[in-house]
């Protein structure tokens, strides 16, 4: 999936316009950045933690020649994953339903379902 095809299935989602939902992930991609620039982290719980790593400095091989070639240290992006997005990609959980704002949840009524199957 691509960053047009994410715009698209959120509006679809939410009933929100395209570009309102373009501009909401331009903001959020931003933030990220910016944090993990500052070296902060940003974590999402259940789907996971952004954080700044360290590399350290390095020797590496010229893969033409063999030459030995140094490597300087550099930071680098990092993503782990939260408990909730492994067991769903996993397939241990099911990914909760969706249901957009200002609609009747799904989970909802589930729930209603369960709790009078309990009391009997």
């Amino acid at each position: 999936m691509n960053r047009a095809e994410l715009i698209s299935e959120i509006a679809d989602l939410t009933g929100q316009p395209k570009t309102e939902v373009a501009a909401t992930l331009t903001g959020i991609i931003h933030s990220v950045t910016t944090a993990l620039a500052k070296g902060e982290k940003v974590t999402l719980v259940g789907f996971g933690t952004f954080e700044r790593r360290n590399r350290q400095a390095r020797t590496g091989r010229n893969p033409r020649t063999l030459a030995p070639l140094r490597i300087p240290s550099s930071r680098v992006p990092a993503f782990r994953a939260g408990q909730e997005l492994k067991d769903v990609v996993d397939g241990r959980s099911r990914l909760k339903a969706w249901a957009a704002p200002g609609t009747k949840s799904s989970t909802k009524k589930t729930a209603s379902k369960s709790a009078k199957g309990k009391k009997r």
